[in-house]
């Protein structure tokens, strides 16, 4: 394939992806466009732009989920090129199929490729014919001989959508009793969720660890990996914090993985950024599904590899050859995400909107901070209530973790709750120091978390902040309630 030119790169997304792939660009120089949705028009992303299109009202089917629209924003900006980031269109084949008809270049698979990966059932059988391990169980779709499919597998067993992602369209069964109905249920939200209701039974794994290895194609048949990352605590089927290494794997493991990961990219016909993600239990890995598209936690590879992956995607993207072979790519110190969320913990994970008074976010050496929000900014709950991803790097694991616990404690974020507080129980809580990882964490040692009281730094670290800032403050906000301006009010949540 002949090298080309980027022109112009049109982002369709919102947040900090958007914002994360706008860097990359700038320092490509490479002009871009966003695109927004009414609700967003003040968003970080909308500024950091060469230029913007607003693409209609907030709800996501009449904006950043609208083929046709941001098709023709592309077409009126004279873009060349759409990154998708991640979420949205960013795994949809149609949306990829219609870039490709346009003659624009699709930064990630081709559409074909989306296609296959995205039908689990067809992605399965692809894995057992290039020999990669996957899950036991039935790989065709489930039809009348459920009941009997099951009975052969062995309770408990998994009911899982061929479609889509998220832990939608998913019920465990643990008996026959439940079969029926759980096939109802599952069946029903993937209709809703992906228009498309065809599942498959495969044997549930209890409590594995979830461990994906990242891989990277040019469009000259190189692949390689870039080790794993750890990414067993979640919280409805959703990850929040992710780790390089995974202290669950060793060299040898690891050898293994990265292979099947290189051999999954080569019988999908990869090109450019994706992921491979695994099931480990007792010493064996087992196919997940692969993700074709960047994915959130693509920093934490980033910090223990030296490699810019956003950059990677848009230099293959236009026909460049990877700069380099696998033996060329090592595996340095740990690094640890953390997934900041406008949500309540202690109430189930539900997302807590609000206007953004005030943010403050640690600083000091290997610490990233990739922000979607400023302050002033009102957290819409049309979206996901990811704000920000906070990022460290160290010489060991301990380190690194002992780093993040210092930096989630210098992160202010006043006007709605967030996960701060979690993150930092569960960074210092024994059985994440020990390593003690799997899918059942947070059931497991959290399921009664409470916020306690807020501790004192945190209100030590914001007021200080407002001293230094306090007179600009004063003269920018419009809020007579914020507290930055009444210090008698403290409002908002942490």
């Amino acid at each position: 394939m002949e090298r080309m030119t980027l022109k112009k790169v049109l982002i369709a997304n919102r947040g900090e992806i958007a914002c994360r792939v706008i860097r990359g660009c700038q320092e490509l120089e490479i002009p871009t466009v966003a695109v927004c949705s009414d609700a967003d028009l003040d968003s970080p992303h909308v500024k950091l732009a060469d230029e913007h299109i607003v693409l209609g009202p907030p709800t996501p089917s009449e904006s950043y989920l609208n083929i046709g629209k941001i098709i023709a924003a592309a077409k009126k900006s004279k873009s060349s090129a759409i990154h998708p980031g991640y979420g949205f269109l960013s795994e949809n084949a149609d949306f990829a199929q219609a870039v490709e008809d346009e003659g624009l270049i699709f930064i990630g698979p081709t559409s074909d490729t989306i296609r296959s990966m995205g039908d689990k059932a067809a992605a399965k059988a692809a894995m057992q014919k290039a020999g990669v391990p996957t899950i036991p169980g039935f790989s065709g779709l489930i039809g009348d001989e459920a009941e009997d499919i099951a009975a052969d597998i062995g309770y408990p067993v998994l009911v899982k959508a061929v479609a889509g992602g998220g832990g939608k369209g998913m019920r465990v069964v643990h008996d026959s009793s439940e079969l029926e109905t759980a096939i109802s249920a599952a069946r029903n939200e993937a209709q809703s969720s992906f228009g498309d209701d065809r599942l498959i039974l495969e044997k549930y794994l209890e409590n594995p660890k979830h461990i994906e290895v990242q891989i990277f194609s040019d469009n000259h048949g190189n692949n390689v990996h870039m080790f794993e990352r750890e990414c067993s605590i979640q919280r409805r089927h959703q990850k929040i914090i992710e780790e390089s290494p995974s202290p669950a794997i060793d060299d040898k493991m690891r050898k293994k993985m990265g292979k099947a990961a290189v051999d999954a990219a080569k019988v999908a016909n990869y090109r450019n950024a994706g992921t491979v993600e695994f099931l480990y239990q007792s010493g064996k890995f087992y196919f997940l599904e692969m993700n074709t598209r960047l994915q959130v936690e693509h920093g934490v590879t980033e910090m223990v590899t030296g490699i810019d992956l956003v950059k990677l995607q848009l230099k293959t993207a236009a026909g460049e050859k990877l700069p380099f072979t696998q033996s060329d790519i090592a595996l340095r110190g740990s690094s640890i995400q953390c997934r900041i969320y406008a949500e309540d913990p202690s109430n189930g994970f539900i997302p807590s909107p609000g206007k953004l008074l005030k943010f403050i976010t640690p600083e000091g050496p290997n610490i990233r901070n990739d922000i979607g929000v400023s302050e002033g900014q009102t957290i819409s709950s049309y979206y996901d209530p990811l704000i920000a991803k906070l990022l460290v790097w160290d010489l060991n694991r301990k380190d690194a973790a002992k780093k993040m616990s210092w930096a989630l404690k210098r992160y202010v974020s006043l006007g709605f709750t967030t996960n701060i507080p979690f993150l930092q129980d569960v960074i210092n809580s024994k059985p994440f120091v020990k390593g003690d990882l799997h899918t059942g964490f947070i059931d497991a040692y959290f399921s009664d978390w409470n916020l306690g009281k807020i501790p004192l730094e945190v209100f030590t670290v914001a007021a200080l902040s407002e001293g230094r800032n306090y007179s600009s403050q004063r003269k920018e906000s419009a809020d007579p309630y914020s507290p930055w301006t009444n210090k008698g009010t403290w409002g908002g949540g942490f």
